[in-house]
């Protein structure tokens, strides 16, 4: 078995176990050195308190200042330090001369030790320094006579074990922490690779890694945008053909998405937990066609993910052919008029009615021309005027008054609309009224329209007098796949009329009495900015 094809609970158990060995010699030297510390402290203390008592005796202090004293101390000091287990005693009188030491033939020359200073000021202090024997704990006390008076120091030194003593000392104690640090360590180990091998969908690491380099690629070559977020709300994906929908460059993989696209609505997705699929949305300049969906592992979210694809080509082209069938519907209901016209001129000749023939011919093309130049002067979108010429014209066929309010005036749409949002938006509520207007009986049907641009804001009003709705139908208008129209309704059209209104800030009223009409007014901000709290 190679090292590629090692599975990971292995892979993963060996490196743990390398880990906790690690860490285990490094707390051995650790626990070595604090051990070699406390040993220092306790030797140094030991020192301490012999070197007290010699300092103490009267011996030393009544002899330590006769030229021949070290015959009377040496031999009382050697005793004390075989008893205390001391490797070195030595008695200084102020000039430094020894008047004790474990070789006699030191005894009367004077110690020339570096770290004895101190003791020679009243200080009583440890220190460590190799001496004549090698490297000992030292400790140095003060003598002082009956008169309170320095007359002396003695040094007691205690040779430091070394380290492989110290280790020997500590064996038991270092085999029995190293095998329970490497028992549950090993367990550990193990655990932790089997929660890995969960965590990882039972994958290799070479599997994941050809995974990712795949789902890269595949990313990469799809003809849809793709962006992902985590649950901190940072970009995880984002390809190319999504960079080149929205715009931007470089890489955007740990950004925040609100940064980068704040009209993702992914964010929303990840509060809602619930995709939406197929959903038509503007992202900067383009007109995409969005789903998205949570990402969920173990029912927990973890992000979020949007595929898009740019439908701004495709929706020039269906604005396109709406104005084109608005045009053709407009000539088809002209031409009925038309030849209606000419059998209403047709059968004034044949009642010798001439006058009323002729009056009749110019009472028609004055219409025609002054709807068209009304339209013209008024309403400056070429689809949207096309939009409501078809209406109007139809409406006449149906027995229904289109008629736009001549104070209307409309030069642009608001900043966060289009010409194919503004026709989407018109052509539903005047189809809907057309619908509403066919159950009445009423001799008298009017759809009357209103467009106001002003310097804030954008105004339209529809209002007909059709079979209205309840009180109760209203709240559910906007939410998708309800209709008022039975089969024939899909449950479309005014939910897309509602995704326009929010995309652009605007805001919606509905006023409706059952047998008497509806009126419908929209308000959209002309800075782009939100104008009030919608109230349906």
């Amino acid at each position: 078995m190679n090292r590629k094809q090692m599975p990971i609970r292995w892979k993963m158990t060996i490196l743990s176990f390398g880990v906790v060995l690690f860490a285990l010699i490094i707390g051995f030297i650790i626990f070595v050195g604090k051990a070699i510390e406390m040993k220092k402290e306790e030797l140094g203390n030991q020192a301490l308190i012999t070197a007290r008592t010699v300092a103490n005796l009267p011996t030393v202090q009544s002899h330590l200042e006769e030229p021949q004293g070290f015959k009377e101390i040496q031999p009382m000091v050697e005793n004390i330090r075989t008893v205390n287990g001391s490797d070195y005693i030595v008695v200084l009188n102020m000039n430094r001369i020894r008047y004790s030491h474990p070789s006699n033939e030191q005894l009367g020359t004077i110690s020339a030790g570096k770290d004895e200073g101190p003791a020679f000021a009243e200080h009583s202090y440890v220190s460590t320094a190799k001496g004549e024997l090698g490297m000992a704990v030292r400790g140095f006390v003060p003598v002082m006579n009956t008169d309170h008076k320095q007359i002396g120091v003695v040094v007691v030194g205690i040779l430091l074990p070394s380290t492989l003593d110290i280790m020997r000392n500590l064996q038991n104690e270092l085999m029995i922490i190293g095998a329970i640090t490497l028992l549950f360590g090993m367990m550990g180990s193990w655990l932790l690779a089997r929660q890995i091998k969960k965590d990882t969908f039972e994958l290799e690491p070479y599997e994941i890694g050809k995974l990712l380099v795949e789902r890269t690629a595949a990313f990469q070559a799809m003809n849809e945008g793709i962006i992902a977020i985590d649950n901190q709300q940072r970009i995880t994906v984002f390809n190319e053909k999504a960079k080149d929908i929205v715009q931007v460059t470089g890489n955007l993989t740990g950004k925040p998405i609100q940064e980068i696209l704040s009209s993702s609505k992914l964010p929303e997705i990840m509060t809602t937990k619930e995709p939406i699929y197929r959903e038509e949305m503007k992202l900067g300049s383009k007109i995409v066609l969005s789903s998205r969906v949570p990402i969920l592992v173990n029912e927990q979210i973890v992000g979020a993910v949007a595929v898009f694809q740019d439908r701004t080509e495709m929706t020039a082209l269906a604005e396109e052919l709406t104005g084109v069938k608005e045009f053709v519907e407009a000539l088809r209901v002209q031409t009925h008029e038309h030849q209606n016209t000419l059998h209403t001129v047709a059968g004034l000749i044949q009642l010798e009615e001439n006058e009323k023939a002729l009056e009749y011919i110019f009472q028609s093309s004055q219409e025609k021309d002054d709807l068209s130049a009304f339209l013209a002067q008024r309403i400056k979108l070429e689809r949207l005027k096309g939009l409501l010429l078809g209406k109007i014209m139809r409406g006449k066929e149906m027995g229904i008054e289109v008629k736009v309010d001549p104070d209307s005036y409309l030069s642009s749409p608001p900043p966060l609309l289009d010409e194919h949002d503004l026709v989407i938006l018109l052509g539903n509520f005047i189809e809907n009224s057309f619908y509403a207007l066919k159950e009445m009986n009423d001799e008298s049907k009017f759809i009357h329209l209103y467009l106001k641009e002003e310097t804030d804001t954008f105004h339209i009003e529809i209002e007909d007098n059709g079979i209205g709705m309840s009180n109760e139908q209203i709240p559910q208008l906007f939410q998708k796949g309800y209709t008022t129209k039975g089969k024939n309704g899909s449950g479309i059209g005014l939910y897309l009329i509602h995704s326009i209104v929010e995309k652009a800030n605007g805001h919606i009223n509905v006023e409706s009495t059952p047998l008497e009409g509806t009126l419908f007014q929209l308000t959209f901000p002309m800075n782009g900015g939100k104008t009030h709290d919608e109230t349906d």
